[in-house]
């Protein structure tokens, strides 16, 4: 069998018109499913009030129900399909029930999120609000499968798949949550994703019916073709041009985190240790929390400089452990727990994310004065070469008298193998002082 008898063998397979519905039954049943009004258009609202119930309770299953109710994908199918036949009436009653069933979904939703007691975003309501070049994909591929099942017989369970994979309930609800609660860029981020399955779904239709070769209703000179084509084009590219950056990001987002992870366990990790979490901050800092035996600091210097091997040599490496991870560990179960429960109450959360950022500072600012301690070591010896060892930590200071007045002052501790004369004192309380950039600094001098 040569390539020819096995291309045509192909075609046997995936020839479509044998399948195809009658041409004229299958407009008719698309244009009949365009309109909203009475039964339809309460039935939309319903379905909005489920898809909002399910994204306040975090209940896949209701929004799963809600997205087989919704008679949305009517006027999306009725515009491919009206751009593919050119049916100038059938597109225009298309965009005016498309414009109006967005409005009432949209509005309908933002009501019931302003009277809903529950005012936490949840997952699935995150979810809808940072699209995709993956959303596109599915729009367009679900959109696809749609038009087939409706112009061809045998259409099984494809059209209930289309609905769900599609989705394009959720999004409109939650830009209502967005609008209820002020949440501007939920609202944008819902809407677009919204968009972009109303393009793609309709591109697939209009792909769909000329692959199954509809008759045109009003032929179209090669002007008027051409200029419709750039307009479709440049409704396309302004719609995929957003997602693309934002899967870009999406996806340097997920390559740096599995690097994170590898280096983490291939460097980090031994015996008697545990990671707790290892995150990127905003500014470029690779934290690391530890509990259980302590991660020398030889170990974390070569860590440092392999670093670059995993991708990472723009991020400064920050290991948090001991009593400083331990209390970290004990307010990140409070909080877990608290949240997972139900329990906690705005107030509490706050609180509890007050007192963490808190215990962070105490924490930064210990590192602060650890990393310094090693920097003034290298250079006090050279300066004062009697100075055998230095340590400089933030202390707690009380004064007692009719009350207890508490100030935080910063000291250094001085060992020196030979004694400092009263002059070589005053200068090297001076120079730490001036080292570490603070205005006010108590040293207490010892000798070996």
């Amino acid at each position: 069998m040569n390539f020819t008898d096995l291309l045509k063998r192909a075609q046997e397979y995936f020839n479509l018109a044998p399948d195809k519905e009658n041409e004229r039954q299958t407009i008719e049943l698309i244009s009949s499913g365009v309109s909203f009004r009475g039964a339809t258009l309460w039935v939309l609202m319903l379905a909005i009030l489920i898809a909002s119930l399910g994204l306040n309770v975090n209940s896949t299953a209701v929004i799963i129900g809600a997205m087989l109710i919704s008679p949305l994908m009517g006027p999306i199918i009725g515009m491919g399909l009206a751009i593919g036949i050119n049916d100038l009436g059938l597109l225009r009653r298309s965009l005016k029930n498309y414009a109006v069933a967005t409005l009432i979904s949209v509005l309908t939703a933002t009501v019931f999120f302003l009277i809903s007691p529950l005012g936490e975003a949840q997952s699935e309501l995150l979810a809808r609000t940072s699209p995709s070049l993956y959303d596109v994909l599915i729009a367009f591929f679900g959109g696809a499968a749609g038009i087939l099942a409706i112009c061809t017989r045998g259409k099984g369970n494809v059209i209930p798949g289309v609905a769900i994979a599609t989705a394009l309930m959720p999004p409109l609800c939650t830009a209502g949550y967005g609008l209820a609660k002020g949440q501007w860029l939920y609202f944008g981020g819902a809407f677009y994703l919204f968009f972009i399955n109303t393009v793609f779904i309709a591109l697939a239709t209009y792909v769909g019916v000329r692959m199954l070769k509809f008759s045109k209703i009003e032929e179209t000179s090669r002007a008027k073709s051409r200029r419709a084509s750039r307009i479709i084009s440049a409704i396309i590219v302004a719609t995929i041009i957003p997602a693309v950056y934002l899967t870009i990001l999406i996806v340097h987002k997920s390559v740096i985190q599995n690097n994170v992870k590898r280096f983490v366990t291939t460097e980090l990790r031994q015996s008697g240790t545990q990671i707790l979490s290892s995150d990127i901050t905003g500014d470029h800092e690779l934290r690391v929390v530890a509990v259980g035996k302590e991660i020398s600091r030889e170990m974390r210097n070569d860590a440092r400089k392999r670093m670059s091997f995993y991708g990472l040599d723009n991020y400064r490496l920050k290991v948090i452990q001991g009593s400083q991870s331990d209390s970290l560990l004990v307010m990140s179960r409070k909080l877990d727990v608290m949240v997972t429960t139900g329990e906690a109450s705005r107030k509490q959360v706050l609180e509890l994310t007050a007192r963490n950022s808190a215990l962070q500072s105490t924490v930064d600012n210990y590192e602060k004065y650890r990393s310094l301690t090693g920097r003034v070591a290298a250079e006090v010896h050279t300066l004062f070469p009697s100075v055998s060892s230095v340590g400089i930590m933030p202390m707690t200071q009380a004064t007692i008298g009719d009350s207890v007045v508490s100030r935080p002052v910063i000291v250094a501790l001085v060992s020196c193998a030979q004694p400092l004369s009263q002059h070589d004192g005053a200068r090297l309380a001076e120079w730490l002082k001036t080292r570490c950039q603070v205005d006010s600094l108590q040293i207490v001098i010892s000798q070996k």
